[in-house]
């Protein structure tokens, strides 16, 4: 376990390469204070502290994946979910420079690469790409006991109504988990009723209508957005490979894709989230960079009218890393950039086209180039501020944005 000893402001920060500012069109960005940040190894940041980490190895495991979290709602603690080769790591950061190790969650077969974990009703939700895994549930009011950390954890049930799933999303507004990129459903969303969470049960799925099927990632809301026509119904928007598709499954015996769209230089259309009025929708595409050779772009379509999504701009970042996982907070979109850490831009002005890099720390300072290596996803939920950074090759991260002085 590490913990925060100093940061050194740069003078000259241009010469480190360490300047927040951004020269796209799109941007309006201005440099922040700039420090290196040394724990064991050297991260650099802009308007991001370094609070704490906990290396791969402390952990057990050969690399790490995603990340969520969970507070309990009887403590207010804050405790980081994260996924690694092996299985699920659980952490307590209510005391965020000492976090605590609890222990894992064994995978339910065998390692992968790929875990994702999600939360409903203090349970997680872990699926994984490890053949034959399913859709483990674990009760996480278990860490309030946990006395001689860490430890190995059982699961409470798994639900095998598939084997390998890529990832998870809960709607945790109507109780319902969708598995995607599992053999199920030509690779769409399975359905499962969660609202016991450890009595899960199948409630069927979803294929789109023409295009791909097959859902590499999605959000599911209960819709409250601009377009009166949907509102109250649950709608999924899924990242389907090479186009988005938007679908109504409130009614899980009927499910209806709503529309699709593509975009100029598709690559492989990976995750993406919606604005918290639910008129835009962030969208990143993991191959674009490296097969068109332009910097990390974000896709923002905008969603007024469900029926018919348009593309609203593009936003580039100042660096040719790939983009992953990015989550909307407020005016904020908290990005995962691989090689290039996790960026924090400011969203205040979407519907005029005016976005800007606020913050950013670099897990792999080494290289910004189109890799995959660094941050994998970034969980920007916890009341508290905190930001839990889940890398590939250097584990658990805590940081907090910079306050001003």
């Amino acid at each position: 376990m590490k913990r925060y000893l100093s940061s050194i402001v740069c003078f000259l920060s241009f010469l480190l390469f360490l300047n927040c500012s951004n020269d796209d069109e799109n941007n309006n960005s201005n440099p922040l204070a700039c420090s290196t940040q040394s724990e064991g190894g050297i991260y650099t940041s802009c308007g991001v502290d370094f609070i704490a980490s906990i290396s791969l190895s402390e952990m057990g495991a050969s690399s790490g994946n995603d990340s969520w979290g969970w507070t309990d709602p009887s403590s207010g603690k804050e405790y980081a979910i994260m996924g690694l080769d092996n299985g699920t790591a659980f952490i307590d950061i209510s005391s965020p420079e000492t976090p605590i190790y609890l222990g894992k969650l064994p995978t339910a077969t065998s390692s992968s690469s790929w875990r994702d974990a999600k939360v409903y009703e203090n349970h997680a939700f872990i699926v994984s790409e490890a053949a034959g895994h399913g859709m483990q549930v674990f009760d996480l009011t278990t860490l309030r006991n946990v006395t001689n950390p860490p430890q190995t954890f059982t699961a409470n049930t798994t639900y095998t109504g598939f084997g390998s799933a890529h990832n998870i999303v809960i709607n945790e507004n109507t109780g319902f988990a969708y598995a995607v990129g599992t053999s199920t459903f030509g690779g769409g969303p399975h359905f499962v009723n969660i609202q016991d969470p450890t009595n899960p049960v199948a409630a069927g799925g979803f294929i789109s209508d023409g295009g791909d099927a097959y859902s590499h990632d999605a959000q599911v809301v209960t819709y409250n957005g601009p377009d009166t026509d949907y509102t109250g119904r649950e709608i999924l928007i899924g990242s389907n490979q090479i186009e988005i598709v938007i679908a109504d499954i409130t009614d899980k015996n009927d499910p209806k894709t709503i529309a699709t769209l593509s975009y100029a230089n598709v690559g492989y259309t990976h995750q993406g989230w919606f604005t918290e009025d639910q008129r835009f929708f962030l969208l990143g595409d993991e191959l674009d960079e490296s097969r068109v050779g332009f910097n990390t772009r974000t896709i923002i379509l905008d969603f007024e009218d469900l029926d018919n999504p348009k593309f609203h701009m593009d936003y580039t970042g100042p660096t040719p890393a790939i983009d992953h996982n990015g989550y909307v907070k407020g005016n904020k979109f908290y990005l995962a950039n691989y090689r290039a850490g996790i960026r924090i831009i400011d969203i205040s002005n979407i519907e005029s086209k005016s976005i800007s890099e606020i913050g950013y720390f670099d897990t792999f300072p080494s290289s910004n180039a189109a890799g995959f290596n660094g941050a994998w996803n970034v969980y920007p939920y916890f009341e508290s501020g905190n930001l839990v950074i889940s890398d590939i090759n250097a584990g658990f991260l805590l940081v907090k944005e910079s306050t001003p002085d």
